[in-house]
């Protein structure tokens, strides 16, 4: 196909769009409609990877030793951990320093404080808080301690309790919770984009019946199937790309206004700094979703309605 034929193409297409009037015009609410829905779970995806990613970055090993174990071993215990390949970083708290910090948490509850003087001692334990390069070896960090028992002198283990498997419950339980929420979102924008794909089949239908004639005459003049397809599938692809600028357009002032009513809410994450550098991949998301949602209505009507 020439630069000639190739223009026409676009022209004829261009003009079949707007022609459309009230059609076209339904065309491009429901695919924005189905086009928001696509960007809301974009940013939802967004948010929800956030929110796990924080979730998971305040999760670390804590190992908890019994009250009569040495320091040196507890430390020898810190050495191992810290020539792991998986650990970014060991803290030590002595059991001192824990009752310093217990007493300054429960500084105004003095029941609290006259139950711990009752005591007569130092109930709380020496502890490692051990944190990973990556949230997933936190696991393989676990079964090192597990299989490697740390002992004192006398042959006993000074480990008393390690506390991940709490921890590891909940993330297990928020990734399960995002990825139902994704996987719903995903069917939602399914439902949506079949509505926008019927659609647009029924508008491009109409148009075909409209232009029967022409294209009849067409055909007898021998024009090739690209030439009689091609402004349909130019007015589909038209529809998502106008759909498409509206909704990029709508974002700014709705990601703006949500931005700052929840940017508390959701622990800083804020929609618009994250649609305002994230434009490109937001962009090309919904463009693309746009002309194929537009160009797969195009090609489905044609098929079915045309016999070239």
């Amino acid at each position: 196909m020439d630069w000639m034929i190739f223009k026409r193409v676009l022209v004829s297409g261009g003009k079949s769009f707007l022609r459309g009037g009230a059609v076209s015009a339904a065309t491009v609410l429901i695919m924005t409609v189905t086009l928001s829905i696509i960007g809301s779970l974009i940013f939802l995806s967004a948010l929800l990877t956030f929110t796990l990613n924080s979730i998971k970055d305040k999760v670390d090993v804590s190992v908890y030793f019994v009250t009569t174990a040495a320091e040196s071993d507890i430390l020898a215990v810190k050495g191992q951990l810290e020539k792991l390949p998986q650990v970014e970083n060991v803290t030590y708290t002595s059991a001192a320093d824990a009752l310093t910090a217990f007493r300054a948490r429960h500084a105004t509850d003095q029941l609290t404080l006259q139950a711990l003087d009752e005591l007569g001692g130092n109930p709380l334990d020496a502890s490692l808080e051990v944190r990973a390069k990556d949230p997933s070896e936190y696991e393989s960090i676990v079964s090192f301690l597990e299989a490697s028992p740390t002992l004192s002198a006398g042959g006993t283990s000074i480990v008393d309790r390690i506390n991940y498997s709490q921890n590891k419950d909940v993330i297990d339980r928020l990734a399960l919770a995002i990825q139902a929420t994704r996987e719903i979102g995903f069917a939602v924008v399914i439902l949506f984009a079949i509505a926008s794909i019927l659609i647009a089949f029924a508008t491009i239908r109409l148009a075909i019946y409209v232009a029967k004639d022409e294209i009849a005459v067409m055909r007898l003049v021998g024009a090739s199937n690209a030439y009689i397809q091609g402004p349909f599938i130019v007015t589909g692809v038209l529809t998502g790309v106008t759909a498409a600028l509206i909704v990029l357009l709508l974002l700014w002032p709705a990601t703006w206004y949500v931005g700052v009513k929840t940017v508390t809410w959701f622990g800083g994450f804020d929609i618009a700094s994250y649609y305002s550098s994230h434009f490109l991949l937001v962009l090309g998301i919904i463009m693309l979703s746009g002309i194929a949602l537009g160009a797969v209505a195009s090609v489905l009507a044609i098929r079915k309605y045309l016999t070239v």
